[in-house]
């Protein structure tokens, strides 16, 4: 089950709602937790299963590394057991075909594998339940004690999916206590409305004309350039999307979960886009894997090796890939360029100038993401730098920028702070007139969704 589907908005969502805010409050964690399992169950129900060991297995351990608070050997091992477990659990079932294949590729021995699907969300659940733990080893969090409202925290179905990765911490006292009111109902809806645009007005229309770029056997420059300023937008407003729906609902349901995305398009440099871009995603790499590991308060050759691994890390978190790694690494050697190349000259820069070379940076990173193997990403980057080009511009070209141009400009104008401030400043003025522009907006989601195929979120196959 998506957000963006007919069945989620009209069929779960409804009644799910309507009892969350008639029964006792003692009872909603109960439900949420029952809604939770039938949303997961709707599409994965065999993976339901895992997902509630995975929960009961943390739930458990955190409490016997807290029950070893005077014995450090015995807490470290256990330590040690749990995140291995997690780790071979998501390594299982989402690398270990990628790891025979590389095997294979390398050895020339073929080793048959069964094609395991992934279980949805295994990243973003696997993420927070190794935060909790190593949080509660750390004794930055108290243990969670009863198991239901852990288990709450660990499958609850608004950031289930494609994150954000909610720390426990962020949220621990809300999954006791928390409120809800028609104000807040109001509220999660305009950020629920607002996150179902992105995908279905915008991320979707997007990802046809990228799509039928990538097929059309174009090799024109302005065509190449074109397409991957399409896949930029798209994925996006695909995956900030999803974030603001989830932050939506969680509004609804009493829970404040922390941005994930604060416009990263405006940024002008690569450092600050990924400040501003899967917020949550950094952050946890940061704290559980670049800290640990001295950050930068050691030598410039282990700060190195450490901006090195955390990147190709996170290029791993996002697929069982090669270019996934590539990405990764590509981006941890600008951020080493920046910081130690650099970092006298961009801030001289004029701010067009600083956020020009950010995002041709970016869109440059989006290729290595986008193809799955070197040679198409070789190609398609000869051809938007013109060394594999046929000429600068052609009729397919011409016809993506008339069919498509409104598309780029909305697109562009909404992924940049001032609509959206815009908007809010309407909302102090004419709280009606607010009220009906996202009563518009959800219309005419519902009518291109009626009238569209369903395209699936970018992010849940990570």
């Amino acid at each position: 089950m998506v957000f963006s589907s007919i069945f989620f908005i009209f069929c779960f969502l409804p009644p799910f709602l309507l009892l969350y805010y008639l029964v006792p409050e003692k009872f909603r964690n109960i439900l949420l937790f029952i809604g939770s399992l039938i949303f997961y169950a709707w599409g994965d129900p065999i993976y339901v299963v895992l997902m509630l060991f995975s929960s009961f297995f943390n739930y458990y351990m955190a409490l016997e590394i807290d029950h070893l608070d005077k014995d450090p050997k015995g807490r470290k091992k256990n330590l040690i057991f749990a995140v291995t477990i997690n780790l071979l659990i998501l390594g299982f079932f989402k690398y270990w075909g990628f790891l025979l294949d590389t095997f294979s590729t390398i050895t020339g021995i073929s080793i048959a594998h069964p094609q395991l699907a992934l279980p949805i969300g295994i990243s973003f659940y696997t993420f927070k339940n190794l935060s909790y733990i190593l949080d509660v080893s750390k004794k930055k969090v108290s243990p969670q004690r009863k198991f239901l409202t852990y288990a709450v925290y660990s499958t609850m179905f608004p950031h289930m999916s494609a994150g954000p990765i909610v720390r426990y911490a962020d949220i621990e006292g809300q999954l006791t206590r928390r409120s809800i009111s028609l104000t807040r109902l109001g509220l999660g809806a305009e950020y629920f409305t607002k996150g179902l645009a992105k995908k279905v007005l915008l991320a979707d229309n997007l990802s046809a004309i990228y799509t039928s770029i990538l097929s059309s056997g174009s090799n024109s420059v302005l065509t190449a350039w074109i397409g991957i300023l399409a896949y930029t937008l798209q994925l996006y407003f695909d995956f900030s999307g999803y974030s603001d729906m989830a932050i939506g609902l969680g509004k609804m349901m009493g829970f404040d979960f922390l941005k994930n995305f604060d416009y990263p398009y405006i940024s002008t440099s690569v450092s600050e886009f990924w400040r501003r871009w899967h917020i949550s995603l950094g952050s946890w790499f940061r704290d559980y894997i670049y800290i640990p590991l001295g950050g930068n308060r050691v030598s410039v050759p282990k700060h190195i090796r450490n901006i090195f691994v955390v990147w190709a890390l996170t290029g791993l978190w996002h697929g069982a890939s090669w270019n996934f790694i590539f990405w990764g690494l590509y981006y941890g050697l600008l951020l080493l360029l920046e910081k130690f190349v650099l970092k006298d000259f961009l801030p001289k820069l004029p701010k067009w100038a600083a956020n020009l070379y950010t995002m041709i940076a970016v869109m440059i990173g989006w290729v290595f993401f986008s193809q799955t193997d070197f040679s198409s990403m070789g190609h398609y980057l000869s051809v938007m730098f013109g060394f594999g080009a046929s000429a600068f511009l052609d009729r397919t070209a011409v016809y993506y920028l008339k069919t498509g141009l409104i598309l780029f400009v909305i697109s562009i104008l909404a992924c940049r702070p001032g609509l959206y401030q815009s908007f809010k400043r309407l909302i102090q003025r004419n709280e009606k007139a607010a009220a009906a522009v996202n009563l518009l907006l959800f219309l005419l989601c519902i009518a291109y969704m009626v009238y569209n195929s369903y395209t699936p979120f970018l992010y849940q196959k990570f």
